[in-house]
């Protein structure tokens, strides 16, 4: 399953252009983010009322950057909050990054990996 990202966050800065609807907002987070993070535009989380996260694999991409890519994993939250994984390629992560990319995650919010299949059940009827 192909779909758009729009980055917010390029990886390897701590500098992310937040969407607010209506315009990118500058902010700075404390640490570097590993991968490239953004949302899928036209789609909607219930668990935040925002569009749904997304963490795009790959080399860092320019914030404001929309780019196509596959479906791969998700990052299931306790708190709902889930995080849909794409990569331009298709490719899954080696498991060095997926560690990466959970731990970037406060612990309280138990964040598990979940496969392709269990992202698109999630993902349905949010776009």
């Amino acid at each position: 399953m192909k779909l758009p990202v729009i980055v917010e966050w390029p990886r390897g800065t701590r500098v992310r252009w937040k969407w607010n609807g209506e315009r990118f907002v500058r902010g700075l987070e404390d640490a570097p983010a590993p991968v490239n993070y953004g949302f899928i535009p036209g789609s909607h989380n219930p668990a935040d009322g925002a569009e749904v996260d997304a963490l795009l694999l790959g080399l860092p991409v320019p914030a404001g950057r929309r780019v196509e890519a596959t479906l791969v994993a998700m990052v299931a939250l306790e708190d709902g909050d889930h995080k849909l994984v794409l990569d331009p390629r298709g490719d899954l992560p080696e498991p060095a990054l997926q560690r990466a990319i959970l731990a970037w995650f406060a612990p309280e919010r138990t964040p598990r990996w979940l496969p392709a299949e269990a992202a698109r059940d999630w993902l349905s009827g949010k776009l």
